[in-house]
């Protein structure tokens, strides 16, 4: 009987961690990110797409920010951005499951760069011009030192922290998939195989309503605020 509890106890506990309107978010954003690095290097008429994905980006970053608000448990800011006691928990060596569960405290520390770097990239695309054949939508409503400094930034600068971010992010994954922590495979099902139990992240029909209905706002405003470049040129 007390074998039978204690095998019980130590069975590891299938965790919803990641909601689906975040994991699309997730491959949705890696797939832009590469194609608007290849229609950035290969210039021409690829620039046409490489504005069309940036307003995607610009959609599903501001969806990320509404989804960070109101979506499950460890998709929500509140939840995944450490602590300094979970930071240092983890530094040596005696995080908890919590601690873990969603990003472990540097992941998370990890994922809050790329945001703030792809947020300042595609606001510098907004306000950049090439000169030759690509100008932001918002380039009217700044003063031209402005958009030099924006276009400069967006080419070189920009670009190149957003390169160390995401070798950053797969050499972490085949480190820890190594260790035995399948990162990938919890962003494809959702789950997690935890060995406490921790809150789950609420993944029902309704849940994934609000997310489209954040989705479709989010891609509203990205629209909007590209129309507002092509109706100056009228």
């Amino acid at each position: 009987m007390t074998q039978a509890t204690n095998t019980t106890s130590t069975a590891p506990h299938k965790v919803r961690i990641w909601d689906l309107p975040t994991r699309l978010f997730h491959w949705l954003l890696a797939a832009c990110i590469v194609a608007l690095v290849i229609t950035a290097k290969m210039g021409g008429n690829a620039m046409n797409w490489h504005l069309i994905l940036g307003q995607v980006v610009l959609a599903l970053l501001v969806f990320r920010i509404f989804w960070g608000l109101v979506g499950g448990y460890w998709s929500r800011f509140g939840s995944f951005i450490p602590s300094p006691a979970a930071l240092q928990r983890y530094m040596h060596g005696k995080s908890t499951t919590q601690d873990r569960a969603g990003h472990n405290p540097l992941g998370s520390l990890s994922v809050l760069a790329m945001l703030i770097v792809l947020i300042a990239q595609v606001a510098s695309g907004l306000i950049s011009d090439d000169e030759i054949a690509f100008s932001g939508p918002l380039t009217r409503f700044v003063s031209g030192d402005l958009i030099s400094q924006a276009t400069g930034y967006h080419a070189h600068w920009g670009q190149y922290l957003i390169y160390g971010l995401v070798v950053l992010h797969v050499l972490a994954l085949i480190w820890y998939s190594i260790k035995g922590d399948k990162l990938v495979p919890a962003m494809v099902t959702g789950d997690k195989l935890l060995q406490e139990p921790v809150p789950a992240s609420r993944d029902t029909a309704g849940r994934r309503a609000l997310a489209v209905v954040l989705a479709l706002l989010a891609s509203a405003l990205s629209w909007w605020i590209q129309q507002l470049g092509q109706s100056a040129a009228f």
